[in-house]
């Protein structure tokens, strides 16, 4: 199924449709935007025909100076069966070759008031959006003093109690139980609740509750980008945890490598608590200061400092 398609550009963009109405349910597949100049000069062998096509002063100007016959092949050759459609900017005249090509191929003719960068930049932000890679985890994403913690861990284990718990104590919930993931750039993982639950919490026992019905729009985002994941596991007494934090575990969402701590679950572990300070850790961890390295630097130097005692 189709992710995009033209008539979703025009809504989106308030795009006047000129022609070729029969095609604007053509998918829109790459959010890659083609400035077809050299196309209008008569080399084609390299057309994106795939693309959106985006005519602007340039291209237009150089049009009106072919003479008639050159300039119904041009229009002809633009206006292909898997073209989505062909965006005139600036809210400039529309040549009447192309509107009869289009017409004669099903492309959508449209037409922007926007100047052509500025469209071309909107479009290609709202295309890459829509058309980024996409996944759907099971966890708990909450907004944590500005650090997007996407909460994982077994069935049971907490992670819906936890985030009420953050909610409660002024954080913000983005999504419960599932977690739609896009990757939108090479190393940003944005994610969002589904539409059918999204600002709702299952707590068993209680059952379904709506968190901005119950603390506020404050209390709800809907969505935000992914920098730290917290696997809640039950407590293995056989098993070795992280004491000193030196060691960094990556986790591989989609084609992003993001920072997974690992913070077991027993009673009397205030885990709400864990998460914060975990959250606030990883900010200072991002602006240079590292607790863990600065103890692991003060043993070696106290360490080197009693040899040297000794040798003495």
């Amino acid at each position: 199924m189709a992710r995009v398609r033209t008539k979703d550009i025009i809504e989106k963009f308030n795009l006047e449709l000129v022609s070729g109405e029969e095609g604007i349910n053509r998918p829109i597949t790459t959010s890659d935007i083609s400035r077809p100049g050299i196309e209008i000069a008569g080399f084609f062998t390299y057309y994106p025909a795939e693309r959106l096509q985006l005519l602007g002063k340039t291209e237009l100007s150089f049009f009106q100076q072919l003479d008639s016959e050159e300039k119904k092949i041009r229009m002809e050759k633009l206006c292909t069966d898997i073209t989505p459609a062909i965006i005139v900017s600036r809210e400039m005249g529309v040549p009447p070759e192309l509107i009869e090509a289009s017409e004669r191929e099903s492309v959508p003719v449209l037409r922007s008031h926007m100047k052509t960068t500025r469209l071309s930049s909107h479009l290609t932000n709202f295309l890459e959006s829509k058309l980024a890679p996409t996944t759907a985890m099971h966890g708990v994403l909450v907004d944590v003093y500005g650090i997007g913690v996407l909460i994982t861990g077994k069935s049971g284990v907490g992670k819906s109690e936890t985030a009420l718990e953050l909610v409660k104590r002024g954080h913000r919930l983005v999504a419960d139980d599932c977690v739609e993931i896009r990757q939108e750039d090479q190393d940003t993982l944005v994610g969002n609740a589904p539409g059918l639950i999204e600002h709702l919490l299952e707590i068993r026992g209680l059952g379904i509750i709506n968190v901005m019905t119950l603390f506020g729009a404050g209390a709800v985002r809907s969505y935000k980008r992914i920098s730290l994941v917290i696997n809640l596991e039950l407590w293995d007494q056989n098993k070795q945890y992280d004491r000193l934090g030196l060691e960094e575990e990556k986790i591989k969402i989609i084609d992003t490598d993001v920072t997974r701590l690992t913070v077991p679950v027993r009673p009397g572990r205030n885990l709400a608590v864990i998460i914060e300070v975990a959250s606030m850790n990883f900010r200072l961890k991002r602006m240079g200061i590292n607790a863990a390295e600065q103890f692991s630097n003060r043993l070696t130097d106290v360490i080197e400092d009693v040899d040297h005692h000794d040798e003495l």
